[in-house]
């Protein structure tokens, strides 16, 4: 009898949690239907091969999350069964799977943006944002249908919960019940530490995390249906990616000689333009005409006239991609050539210190530096680390001081922000650098209302935002280009990352990295179309070798107009595999082991030619090593500096 009271409990136990499996497997059925189009499975077998490996991280979230529950059910307790309890449990259960089951469903959407499961690094997106509530408001009433399914899921699940009751009783043998129950609590809870680390127990191996979604897909994007959102928080919430890194046959002396950190350039002569970097929103390179003409996209159409339009008076890189996948990447890796992989150096726990970057070492030549920003001072963490790298002047929306341009979600309006920027350049003494980062052209997808018959959604939201955004840009150039300090400016346009896609080429793992890369300099040499790699972490040494600034300096980047000193390559990170671009071929690498091989040109990731590796492969797989301890040790041993 005593046996029987807790078998019952157990079994209540086993049936709960098992709602949760079945919840989360809801979960990934509707976060593929949301992102098919970026998810792209071949057959169901595939989906639900997908979902059988997904069990396991399900299995660690579900236990990780329903820990305090667990507890509180196999404790060997006398009064377990008691309305009371088991009310209580009730509410312990739903508080914290609703709200770890919230996550997955802010994927379904959030996605789109990122192209990775959300880790608690995403909090660092939101984090001194002002405007939190109006922000989170406008998600459930844009995508509404998201809240719907959610309450709906939630309403069938406390339904399902409820089917199954644990019936009151009082154990009559208190010794027998405790002893049995002891047994029983020490074997649940000895189960439950396996489940969390992956179903091993082996002190050998460890608790699986996000790399090991990787090993069970052809796909590497699949790995995102492998796993679910509250893993992906769970396994980042304490973990620090930015660890001092040795691999067997990666040497000082091989870093300095194929990666190269340290670059002098003596391509130019000494000058002191101006230097004007736009980093725009979101502005993937889909959008620019200029940029798509080798692309071969079937009824291809621009959205950035006026963008299309100074290519044919700039030197743009066709081929070029983002360094990180948020905001606050795309800061450091433009201003101080720094890429951010799993996590952003800005948020990891060594951006505080001495670091060389564009800013520091224009202003050891004389130059007056400004960081402008729409939105709320302080907002995306750029004045924090504004101030790291040493600008002198922020500008944001307290210094624009007019409300009445304020979008409502984000900052000021592009169009009046950008001819804030300028006035306040007017004044300015040369040289100066001037940074600004655009806000117009993002989710809500929304533009001034006087604006709303000018430009339309088209096939995507995105599209009149990019509309917006590109007619801001073309109202600053023609303002500017009347002032004297115009003609000696080198003017930069790049995007953080990209946002909302429509063309199947861009839904193609690598391109969901393409930005633009346009360099801008009046009646000057540099004009033309370079194919060739390029990445964000280029600008800072590719203006410094336009300006003729004759000093080594530490940069893992390369400058784009040398083609002598290093070849072009890429390096990016979907946040759990790196992705390691050079030559003929594009290196998949989970942080120990090279994952895959693809042609250059497979940017699908489709045919991986690992089983046929060569010499150059081989290369490739050494240089990426090279190139992730270089900037993990040069990061904790805080050496960000060429005299270091």
């Amino acid at each position: 009898m005593q046996k029987h009271l807790r078998l019952n409990e157990y079994k209540a136990l086993f049936y709960r949690l098992l709602l949760a499996y079945f919840f989360y497997f809801i979960a990934r059925i509707l976060f593929y239907l949301y992102d098919s189009e970026l998810l792209r499975v071949d057959s169901v077998s595939d989906f639900l091969s997908l979902c059988y490996y997904g069990l396991a991280f399900d299995t660690t979230a579900i236990l990780y999350v329903n820990l305090l529950f667990i507890l509180f059910s196999v404790l060997p307790f006398f009064k377990n069964t008691t309305i009371k309890y088991q009310r209580n449990l009730l509410y312990l259960y739903f508080i914290t799977n609703l709200l770890a089951y919230a996550t997955n469903f802010i994927d379904f959407i959030y996605y789109r943006y990122t192209f990775a499961r959300t880790t608690i690094v995403a909090l660092n997106v939101i984090e001194h944002e002002t405007n939190k509530k109006v922000l989170f408001f406008s998600f459930m009433v844009d995508y509404w249908h998201v809240l719907a399914l959610f309450i709906l899921c939630s309403a069938l699940w406390i339904y399902l919960y409820k089917k199954v009751e644990v019936k009151f009783s009082m154990p009559t043998k208190k010794i027998p019940y405790f002893g049995f129950s002891t047994v029983g609590f020490l074997l649940i809870i000895l189960f439950t530490i396996g489940g969390i680390r992956g179903g091993d127990f082996k002190k050998s191996t460890r608790p699986i995390n996000l790399l090991d979604a990787s090993r069970h897909v052809k796909n590497i994007v699949h790995s995102d249906i492998v796993l679910n959102t509250p893993f992906a928080i769970i396994r980042t919430l304490f973990a620090n990616s930015f660890l001092k890194t040795n691999y067997p046959g990666v040497s000082e002396k091989l870093i300095l000689d194929k990666i190269q950190p340290i670059k002098q350039y003596h391509n130019n002569p000494e000058t002191k333009p101006n230097v004007v970097i736009f980093i725009l929103e979101s502005y993937g390179r889909e959008y620019i005409g200029a940029f798509n003409k080798k692309a071969n996209i079937p009824n291809y159409k621009s959205h950035a006239p006026f963008l299309d339009s100074l290519s044919q008076h700039s030197m743009i890189f066709t081929n070029a991609y983002a360094n990180g996948r948020q905001s606050i990447h795309g800061m450091s890796s433009v201003l101080a050539g720094i890429p951010s992989f799993k996590d952003a150096f800005t948020s990891s726990p060594y951006p505080k210190q001495k670091i060389e970057s564009l800013v520091s070492t224009l202003k050891s030549e004389g130059y007056d530096t400004s960081f402008f920003h729409g939105a709320a001072n302080g907002s995306m963490g750029f004045l924090g680390f504004g101030n790291i790298l040493g600008i002198e002047h922020y500008y944001g929306r307290t210094e624009f001081n007019d409300d009445s341009q304020f979008d409502g979600f984000w900052g000021i309006w592009d169009e009046p922000f950008l001819q804030f920027m300028k006035n306040t350049l007017d004044k300015k003494k040369t040289p100066f650098q001037a940074t600004v980062f655009t806000v117009s052209s993002h989710e809500p997808y929304i533009i001034p209302d006087k604006y709303k018959n000018r430009f339309h959604d088209g096939e995507i939201q995105m599209y009149k935002c990019v509309e917006y955004t590109d007619f801001a840009l073309k109202r600053f150039f023609t303002e500017a280009k009347k002032q004297p300090w115009f003609s000696n400016t080198i003017f930069v346009l790049v995007a953080d990352h990209g946002n909302q896609v429509f063309y199947d080429e861009y839904r193609k793992p690598i391109q969901r990295f393409a930005v633009p890369i346009i360099i801008y300099k009046p009646n000057s040499k540099y004009v033309g179309v370079d194919d060739d790699l390029a990445q964000q972490i280029d600008i800072y040494p590719t203006i410094l070798d336009m300006i003729g600034y004759q000093k080594p300096f530490r940069s893992w980047g390369r400058s784009l107009f040398d083609k002598k000193l290093s070849k072009p390559f890429v390096i990016n990170s979907t946040g759990s595999i790196y992705q390691f671009m050079r030559g003929n071929y594009i290196c998949t690498f989970d942080g120990k082991n090279a994952l895959g091989f693809y042609d250059k040109n497979d940017k699908a990731l489709k045919n991986n030619l690992i089983k046929n590796k060569n010499s150059e492969m081989d290369d490739l797989e050494l240089r990426c090593k090279a190139f992730i301890q270089d900037y993990m040790n040069r990061v904790v041993d805080k050496n960000m500096y060429a005299k270091q």
